[in-house]
This record gives structure tokens, C-alpha cells and sequence, in this order.
């Protein structure tokens, strides 16, 4: 036993050689897996080409090759194009993506040839000798070769969050993290074989999960299809067997019934929307780690935040350290430090104090968030306690001056350290007896210069502020009320906060100020808000944050914090800088607003194209277009505009139920677009004597004008770009009538005066019928809105 020990010692200490790498790698030992962080040039590819739509409308293409013309399969030229764009706006996203996730990848500390180095994660290989240090993302499954005090972190692996304490040969888990002490591990599962890779795969994955537009959108082409299939069957047997029209008239005819229906670029510009959002975050530094991201925080009521880090800036400075009657405290402060393998920001700040000569540590309990204290025991010297001083000296009264000056510290938002001293040893991590006060320690942290304004911008937009600190609630509430948070006159002790959900639920709602919060309390007050109904976001930068960023609806970690915080935050903030997170809520804002009014134009010409299949299959009439036809109406009142809606500026405050609000809007538009198109045709066919070509063509004049309303209506509220857009679109359609090259590629023929005269009165009268019953859709959506709805939380 005793040889196996000092094997490992001298393991720990010396680590691999560089040949003893080097065999690793070749043999492929290495802590890399074969997959990258987003979907591949292949995923991609199968993603936007390989989709039910696609296939529908290539099969309506093939039948289109066969019977002619090519103008008919013009929609094909659009489908190819659309999915292009679509595969390089993804691919530009995901290069862009790849190279800052690089800036937040985990490293790790390896020993190597007896020396410390920092690695890639990718580098470490099998058998590497590892330091763990507090705050450190653990890369690999291993065995523990020596440890002071190390306490790990496994809730993101077993859901639980209490720190467990890892001793000599104890094994640790890649996808954990270091909350306190120091520790030298060997690794004994790389790549694929380790848990690492699995979560970073999952972390960095290119996607919209839990994404409530993605959710709306699937429903509404599970709706789709759902309608789809009967009304096409029902076209397709009236069109081919009783119409009385040629095959190859009949089979246009229902290629472009069929095709209608289909929402084809709808997927691809909601991909595309949130592709651009994350760009235009990474311009700002922001890393999105997961695309349903940029719309979580639009749709967030409640952002819980630390004090440390985010609304100070990151580091401390000493202002004061003041001996208590003992001479040896500040001796002891500089033990303490130099004694610390893994110093956390407060030992850091302590840094430039000497370390004395013969001041042997014996035993230490490292600081953790959940003691908001530390322990050395120095052979000789006694035990020297260094935390919170209502922690510390909870167990005994304070001289009334110390007292009095400890709070005249913390209520001009000062953090306030106690060191103490006891003859007594360390037992395990229950603070020694007999404690003495020795001496005071005063930090200094600086206000983040645009936290102020920061605050106050998302106040405005009626998210609520929680700030969950560790620190003395009134240090809490000082900084709070320097940067215009309410509520900071009654702030919380979360020492005397309810364990029950609904005693919880009613002392968070009525304040805003809590401190003293454990780890675990934090996730505990992120719970009882969700449980209330909000949508909660979470900042953090330290381990102690990781439980509740892994709760919160969103997820922010500072780029300065932890590996761990870096690991499990959606959205990462590379520079550090809470005066990004307006940009985020306008981003998200925008990527919702932008794929609902693309939704709503794509789904009103299903519901008309649906209305116009039902209708001509029961009365077996031919129907009013060709593919060519359908080709125009698409490109000028959906496909070109939508496009240029899904990149829109503008950031309207975001809603609930999409699905419902989107339907509001389609059905009626489609309602009013397919009885406009059918009065148009019929008239046409009718009373104005036209034939099929000429009533074709005056459907085609009516359904272009209804589809440019339903735009206006759509790109609401109008702007400059807008109207020059409308302008643009409307333009085009009427060279596309009154050039003569383009009367005949489109099989476009001039129906009748009096054709025109009533195509044109039926449009006018359907306009502001379209206006009424958009708005009265609009107005019946709001007054049946639930409380709770698609979202989990008013807005």
C-alpha cells in the first residue's frame, strides 16, 4: 500500500514525458471526439435540402418537366435558390460560431515533464497527470492522486448540487467542476469513452431546441400538412377526372393547387433569422451557444443577477486591513495566501501581502460558497478562520464598536472580511472553537460604468431585476441602490428565507434584494419564479451559479467567469460586459417579430391556396392558375419580401402564443385572398365572357393586388425601407404585365374591360374587409389569451 502511494506521489509530481505523449497521440489516445460542435457541412446539407416540402414540391417538379412548359417549373428555380441561401447563411453562422466558441473552450492544467503547463481539453491524452483548481470545468474521467480539501461539483451529471468531498483514489467525472480546494488527478477515460465530449457536443450544438418559435412553427406545418393532403387529393381527382381540361392542363393545374399549399421557404428564413441574429451577436462579442437563445431573452420577464461581476467589475481592491489587538493577524492573512494552490478573486486580492517564513500549514478547509468561509491550522500557530464576520462569529457577540464599524462598511458597499484565531485543531469542515476576532478585512469593488444605464433600460421594459449575492445584504443593497435597482431599502437575509415553494414564491415577488444566497438557494428562487409563471434569465460568473444558470428559461455567463459557468451558459458574454444584454433583448426581439411576419405571409397563401383546392375540387371548375401563375404571386407578395422581413430592424415588445397570433392574422387574410381570387375568376368566367387564359389572368391581377395589402399589413409599422419594398414588389408586378415578353412567358392575357373594371371593384371592396377582419382577428386573440400560455410567463 505503502509503494503504491508513493507512486502515485511521484506520478503527480512529474506527469508524462513528452515521448509518453507523443505515444498517446499515435495510438489516438487523445481527449478528442469525432465530432465538432456544430452540425457538419453533411448535417447541413441534409437539414435544408432533405425536408418534407422539398420533397413535395421536387416530386411537383418532375411532373412539371413532363408535361411543360418550363415556365410551369419556375418554382423549382426559387425552391433551389431559397435552399442555397439557406446552406450558406448557416455555414457562415456556424464559422462564425466555431471560432468564438474557441475563446471559451475549457482548458485544463496538466503536469508534464514535472512541469505545469495549460492544454486544450483536445490535447489532454490518456494517463496525463491534471491539477483541478476551484472553478475548474473537469475534462475527462479520472482518479484522484492527491488532494486538499477538493470538493467537486456532479449536478450536472446527477441533477444533485452538493459539493462531494473526492479523497485519494476516489474517481471524478468529466462534466463536473472544481467548487473548492486542489487536487491532482490522472486521466483514465478520454474522447468518446469520457462523459466530456457528450456535453460539449451538447453545448455547442447548432440548433433551436426548446425554442418556442421552432415549437409554433412545427405546429403550424403539422396544420399544414394535416390540410394539405385531403384538399390536394380532392384537387388532383377533380383537375385530372372531371374537369373536362386536357391531361397536361389538368396536371399544371394541380401541381399549382398542390404547391400552393406548401410553406416553402417558411423553415428556411425562421433558420435564417436566427443564423443572422447570432452573427450579429458575435459582432458584439456575444456567443451564442445555442440559437433558441437570441429569443429567450425577448420573451423575459425576470433576470436573476450576482452583484459580484456583474454589476461590479470583476477583481476586488484591498482599501483597509486592520489588526484587532493581535500583531500576528496580518502575518496570518499573508500565510493564509501564500498557503492557497487555488486562490479565489478575494486571496487574489490579497496577493501583494508577504509571505511570512515558518508559518507551516498543518490542515486547511478551502473556501467555498456554501461555508463563505475558509480555514489553515499552522503547526505551532494555532487555527486562523478568514470569512463573513455574521458567519464567522455567529456562535458569539461582537464588541459593539466592531459591530457598528463592520456595518458602517457594508452599508457603503464594502465587503468585509473577518479573521479570527482558536488554539483549537480543524475537525473536518465544522469551524473551530474559541474563536477569536483578529483582524478586519475591507474590499473594494468598482460599479460597473455602464450598469446604471444597463438597469435601467430593462426596467423600462418591464423585466424585474433580482439580485441573488452572496455577500452581506446590506453590501447588497448599497451597490443595488447606486445603480437604480428598487427595492433596495428592505433588503433579504436568505438565511431566514422559507424552504417551502409557495412561502418562497411570495418572498421573492416582493423583493428584489437577497443576501447571503447559497448555491442552492439560488436555484431554489429561479424554481419559485418560474413556478410563478415568469421566464426567468440568470447571470453568473462563478461555480456557485452553475446550478441556477442550468435552471433559468436563459442561461448569460460572463467570459471572464468560470470554465463551469462558460459550460453551461447559453449565451456567453466574451467580453464580460452586462451593457450587452440590451442588444440581446433587441436581437430576440427582433429574430420574433421578423419569423412572424414571414410566418404570416407564408401561412395566409396556404389557408387561400386551401380555400381555392376545396372550392374548384367540389365544383370541378379548372383552377385559376397555372404553376407560372403562382410563380408571380409567390416571388413579388411572399417569397422576395419575406426575405427581406426575416432581416428587418425593429425590436416590438415580444407576445405569447405565436401560433394563435399568427392564425389570427392568415386566416382571416386567407379567407379574404381566396374569396377575392375566386370572385375575380368566376366574374372573368362568367358575366365577362373571358376565357380560361383571360379569367387566369384577372385571378392572377386579383390575387397580387390582395397579396400586396395583406404585405402592407404585415410589414406594419411602416418605415422608409418598408414602403420602398411595398413599392419595389408592386413595381415589378406591373412590368411583369405591361412588358410584352414577360405577357407571354407568364401566359398572361388581357381579360376583358369589363373583367378588369370588376376585378378591380372586388379588390377595393375587399381591402378594408381584409383591414376589419385582420383586426377583429387580432382583437379576438388578445381577449381569449390565457394567463399561461405557449410561453411560460406573461409578457
Amino acid at each position: 500500500m505503502l509503494g503504491s502511494e508513493m507512486a502515485a506521489a511521484t506520478a503527480a509530481a512529474t506527469g508524462l514525458t513528452s515521448d509518453q505523449v507523443a505515444e498517446r497521440v499515435a495510438a489516438g489516445e487523445v481527449n478528442a471526439s469525432g465530432g465538432q460542435g456544430g452540425r457538419s457541412l453533411t448535417q447541413i446539407l441534409r437539414a435544408n435540402v432533405l425536408t418534407r416540402f422539398n420533397a413535395i414540391l421536387g416530386s411537383l417538379l418532375v411532373v412539371v418537366i413532363f408535361v411543360g412548359p418550363f415556365q410551369d417549373g419556375l418554382f423549382g428555380v426559387v425552391l433551389a435558390v431559397n435552399t442555397v441561401i439557406g446552406v450558406a447563411q448557416e455555414l457562415r453562422a456556424k464559422r462564425t460560431l466555431d471560432r468564438l466558441a474557441v475563446l471559451t473552450a475549457p482548458t485544463a492544467h496538466g503536469v508534464r515533464n514535472g512541469s505545469s503547463v495549460e492544454l486544450a481539453a483536445a490535447d489532454v491524452v490518456l494517463d496525463d497527470v491534471l491539477e483541478l483548481r476551484s472553478g475548474d470545468q473537469i475534462v475527462v474521467d479520472g482518479v484522484v492522486l492527491s488532494s486538499d480539501g477538493l470538493e467537486v461539483d456532479e449536478s450536472l451529471l446527477t441533477g444533485e448540487a452538493v459539493p462531494v468531498v473526492k479523497g485519494h483514489d476516489d474517481e471524478v467525472r468529466s462534466g463536473s467542476f472544481v467548487v473548492s480546494g486542489f487536487g491532482r488527478i490522472r486521466a483514465v477515460r478520454v474522447g468518446n469513452d469520457a462523459f466530456a465530449q457528450k456535453l460539449q457536443g451538447e453545448a455547442r450544438r447548432f440548433s433551436l431546441v426548446r425554442s418556442e418559435l421552432q415549437r409554433g412553427t412545427n405546429q403550424i406545418l403539422r396544420i399544414v400538412t394535416l390540410i394539405m393532403i385531403p384538399a390536394g387529393v380532392l384537387l388532383v381527382t377533380s383537375q385530372v377526372l372531371r374537369s373536362g381540361q386536357p391531361l397536361d392542363d389538368a396536371l399544371r393545374a394541380s401541381v399549382a393547387g398542390v404547391g400552393a399549399m406548401v410553406p416553402e421557404g417558411l423553415v428556411l428564413l425562421t433558420t435564417l433569422a436566427f443564423a443572422l441574429g447570432a452573427i450579429r451577436l458575435a459582432r458584439r462579442r456575444v456567443l451564442v451557444q445555442e440559437l433558441a437563445a437570441i429569443e429567450g431573452l425577448a420573451r423575459v420577464d425576470v433576470l436573476c443577477i450576482d452583484k459580484t461581476g456583474t454589476l461590479t467589475e470583476p477583481g476586488m481592491k484591498v482599501a483597509m486591513i486592520e489588526t484587532l489587538g493581535d500583531t500576528a493577524a496580518e502575518e496570518a492573512l499573508g500565510a493564509i495566501v501564500g498557503s492557497d494552490p487555488s486562490p479565489n478573486a478575494t486571496i487574489e486580492a490579497l496577493g501583494a501581502l508577504p509571505v511570512p517564513a515558518g508559518w507551516l500549514p498543518e490542515a486547511r478547509v478551502p473556501f467555498s460558497s456554501a461555508r463563505k468561509w475558509s480555514a489553515v491550522q499552522f503547526a505551532g500557530r494555532g487555527t486562523w478562520v478568514f470569512g463573513a464576520p455574521d458567519v464567522v462569529a455567529a456562535d458569539r457577540r461582537l464588541p459593539v464598536s466592531l459591530s457598528a464599524r463592520i456595518d458602517t462598511f457594508a452599508a457603503r458597499g464594502d465587503r468585509v472580511l473577518l479573521v479570527a484565531r482558536s488554539l483549537d485543531p480543524l475537525d473536518g469542515e465544522t469551524l473551530p472553537g474559541n474563536l477569536e476576532p483578529a483582524g478586519l478585512v475591507v474590499l473594494e469593488e468598482r460599479i460597473r460604468p455602464e450598469a446604471r444605464a444597463t438597469i435601467g433600460y430593462l426596467l423600462s421594459q418591464g423585466v424585474e431585476i433580482k439580485v441573488l449575492s452572496g455577500d452581506d445584504p446590506r453590501t447588497v443593497a448599497s451597490v443595488a441602490e447606486r445603480v437604480g435597482i428598487p427595492g433596495s431599502a428592505d433588503p433579504v437575509d436568505a438565511r431566514d428565507l422559507p424552504e417551502d415553494p409557495m412561502g418562497l414564491a411570495r418572498v421573492i415577488e416582493a423583493s428584489s434584494i437577497f443576501g447571503r444566497v447559497q448555491p442552492h438557494q439560488k436555484k431554489a428562487v429561479v424554481s419559485a419564479l418560474q413556478g410563478s409563471g415568469h421566464v426567468v434569465a440568470m447571470t453568473g460568473d462563478g461555480v456557485n451559479d452553475v446550478p441556477a444558470l442550468k435552471q433559468a428559461d436563459l442561461s448569460l455567463a460572463m467570459g471572464s467567469g468560470s470554465q463551469a459557468t462558460r459550460a453551461v451558459g447559453r449565451i456567453v458574454l466574451l467580453d464580460s460586459s452586462f451593457a450587452a444584454v440590451p442588444g440581446i433583448l433587441g436581437e430576440g426581439r427582433r429574430v420574433i417579430a421578423n419569423i412572424e411576419r414571414v410566418a404570416n405571409l407564408f401561412v395566409t397563401k396556404t389557408v387561400y391556396a386551401a380555400i381555392l383546392a376545396v372550392v374548384v375540387g367540389i365544383s370541378a371548375i379548372p383552377f385559376p392558375f397555372y404553376p407560372r401563375h403562382l410563380t408571380i404571386v409567390s416571388t413579388l407578395t411572399i417569397g422576395v419580401p419575406g426575405f427581406f422581413l426575416a432581416l428587418a430592424s425593429g425590436s416590438p415588445r415580444a407576445h405569447p402564443v405565436f401560433v394563435r397570433r399568427v392564425l389570427s392574422f392568415t386566416v382571416p387574410a386567407g379567407v379574404v385572398a381566396g374569396a377575392v381570387t375566386l370572385c375575380a375568376y368566376l366574374v372573368a368566367r362568367g358575366p365577362a365572357h373571358a376565357t380560361t387564359a383571360q379569367a387566369r389572368t384577372a385571378a392572377t391581377l386579383a390575387l397580387v393586388a390582395i397579396g400586396l395589402a395583406v404585405l402592407i399589413l404585415v410589414a406594419r409599422p411602416l418605415n422608409a425601407a418598408r414602403v420602398v419594398l411595398v413599392g419595389c414588389m408592386a413595381g415589378g408586378a406591373a412590368l411583369v404585365w405591361v412588358v410584352p415578353l414577360s405577357r407571354r412567358t407568364f401566359s398572361l392575357d388581357y381579360p376583358p374591360a369589363v373583367a378588369l373594371w370588376a376585378t378591380a371593384a372586388i379588390v377595393l371592396v375587399a381591402i378594408p374587409a381584409l383591414w376589419i377582419l385582420v383586426r377583429t382577428g387580432s382583437h379576438l386573440e388578445k381577449w381569449f389569451r390565457a394567463p399561461t400560455s405557449e410561453m411560460s410567463g406573461p409578457q
